[in-house]
């Protein structure tokens, strides 16, 4: 915590302010890049070892990885002042909604695979993977992503302050509303 209001103190007054009022945006937006990566990491590993003749289902297999973790990130640090739900129900919406992300995210790798063709002896290895970069992991993340964010403000985590966070002590904190400032 140190180290971000340390970086905000520097961003001159109007970043500053952008960033305060769209910190859960860019907290989603950091929980996303690190699910992103570990997308990448699993779907690869599993791309190029055992799942070689099958690169929908790696892709799919790493997003469902990579989409249990963006649940525990999300929950305690992106929306950890929203809430709601019962945590079942909020878990079982938000799994329910990243099920549509996931094919929302194979769908634009299997339309460059399957309908334009763009796969090994068709094309060279090199087009194929470069293919198969952009439609699943640039395009299908990123539409997947769209979706959730919406998603999730709306159905998942509805009402904004619903959480508080309980100390070590035992203490009630209230949630930090978007407008106030980091500085104090």
């Amino acid at each position: 915590m140190a180290f971000v209001r340390s970086l905000l103190k520097r961003l001159p007054e109007p970043v500053r302010k952008i960033m305060l009022k769209h910190r859960e945006l860019l907290r989603f937006a950091v929980v996303g890049g690190i699910c992103f990566i570990a997308t990448n990491v699993v779907n690869y590993t599993l791309k190029l070892t055992i799942l070689n003749a099958h690169p929908v289902t790696a892709l799919s297999v790493a997003v469902i990885i990579a989409t249990i973790l963006s649940y525990i990130l999300n929950r305690e640090w992106s929306f950890h002042t929203r809430g709601g739900r019962e945590r079942h129900h909020e878990a079982a919406l938000f799994f329910l909604i990243s099920g549509i992300g996931v094919a929302l995210n194979s769908t634009p790798l299997f339309i460059s695979r399957y309908f334009f063709d763009l796969m090994v002896p068709n094309v060279s290895l090199v087009t194929q993977e470069v293919a198969d970069f952009f439609s699943g992991m640039i395009l299908g993340t990123l539409l997947a992503m769209a979706f959730r964010w919406w998603a999730f403000k709306k159905w998942v985590f509805p009402e904004a302050n619903a959480r508080t966070r309980t100390t070590r002590t035992g203490r009630q904190l209230r949630a930090v509303r978007d407008d106030e400032d980091l500085a104090a």
